[in-house]
């Protein structure tokens, strides 16, 4: 059974249709990077899921549990973090999490031992008696993180948990998301792609409303275009090199550029997932031509993402 299922997710405001017809799974212990431009949709789909918002159509399942169907069993499954934590300043770390603890019906016994663990995960153990009105940016963040640990929920969505922080912080706190990992299944907005590349093993793109794709990273970076793209710089007669690279078969299309020094520069492309240098090389020096450059394209996320979301 997977940890999350989304069936034809559809959500209107008005005429503005902010999701159309979505579906995607997201399988137990998946690490998923939600992406998409501002206004493509993923807090929408992110509030779906965690019940804060009604669909306009479709559904979703969380752990098994369907959200319109069964919505308090579905959350008590589930802990969300938004994108700007509500928090209450007058009151301190550990009376804040209390309160919160006992908004999800956590009571008796539990509730210290909660509490406890939630402080302990997320690293708040010297800040436990603090006003949260001294705490720091990402302080506050991981009080937001505690917050959606308490229940020890199956699954974690996070929106834009690195928001505003600087890079200490950043990285302290995706050292955590990926200790969490290990327990709970996590879903995570963020626009830091690098971010994404390190520690999710699942991307989910979506674009005006839509899933544009779904798949691990390498997938996504191998298929791409530009990941059979080759540069090349050598000296030599231009003319019968473009026509031999291009007579051999994965190579799409060869373009080319003067350099100042008499030297030419090729851009190769070719189908994704080829390695063209070693028969480019060859042709190239074949003719006894010097080589000064050779270097294959290896695309990041962030070439996927513009690829996927551009409008031209």
């Amino acid at each position: 059974m997977s940890m999350v299922t989304a069936e034809h997710l559809h959500k209107t405001f008005g005429r503005f249709t902010a999701v159309k017809d979505t579906t995607f799974s997201i399988e137990k212990g998946e690490i998923v990077g939600f992406l998409g431009p501002n206004g493509a949709g993923k807090t929408t789909t992110m509030k779906m899921l965690t019940g804060y918002l009604p669909p306009t159509a479709g559904t979703a399942c969380i752990a098994g549990y369907d959200i319109i169907d069964n919505p308090l069993e579905a959350r008590r499954h589930l802990g969300y973090m938004p994108e700007n934590v509500p928090l209450y300043d007058d009151l301190r770390v550990y009376e804040y999490l209390d309160y919160r603890a006992r908004l999800k019906g956590i009571c008796g016994k539990s509730v210290r031992q909660e509490i406890g663990l939630a402080i302990e995960k997320c690293g708040l153990e010297p800040k436990r008696k603090n006003l949260i009105s001294t705490l720091s940016k990402g302080y506050r963040q991981r009080v937001g993180l505690a917050d959606a640990l308490l229940g020890n929920p199956d699954l974690l969505i996070l929106d834009e948990p690195t928001n505003g922080l600087d890079p200490n912080q950043i990285r302290q706190i995706r050292e955590l998301i990926r200790d969490l990992s290990e327990n709970h299944t996590v879903i995570l907005s963020t626009h830091i792609l690098h971010e994404v590349e390190m520690i999710c093993n699942k991307v989910i793109i979506i674009d005006q409303g839509e899933i544009k794709a779904a798949d691990t990273p390498d997938n996504l970076t191998e298929n791409l275009r530009a990941a059979g793209r080759v540069s090349i710089e050598y000296k030599g007669d231009l003319e019968s090199i473009v026509q031999e690279l291009e007579a051999f078969a994965p190579i799409k299309k060869v373009m080319t550029e003067e350099c100042e020094d008499g030297w030419h520069r090729l851009l190769v492309r070719a189908e994704p997932g080829t390695d063209t240098r070693e028969k480019a090389a060859a042709i190239i020096t074949g003719h006894g031509y010097p080589i000064r450059h050779i270097y294959r394209h290896i695309p990041s996320l962030e070439d996927v993402f513009v690829e996927m979301t551009r409008r031209d």
